[in-house]
């Protein structure tokens, strides 16, 4: 699946307010830029969303069941 289609499941599915699916979508367009940047831009970039992910923390406890549930 390229990020293209991540987009469109991510619309279709009203996922956008699902930040760890953001994080994914992030992840797979920088994937497809890597043969086009250099190796510092991508591990510039790659620590940029790491820190946004690890700053999700644990957000979703206590609402396991509407965060992560097939609503």
């Amino acid at each position: 699946m390229d990020s293209k289609e991540l987009a469109q499941y991510l619309e279709t599915t009203n996922s956008i307010s699902k930040p760890w699916l953001l994080v994914q979508l992030r992840l797979k367009k920088l994937q497809e830029r890597q043969a086009t940047i250099s190796p510092d831009v991508y591990a510039t970039e790659l620590a940029d969303i790491h820190e946004d992910l690890m700053k999700l923390g644990e957000w979703w406890r206590g609402i396991e069941d509407e965060a992560f549930g097939s609503k």
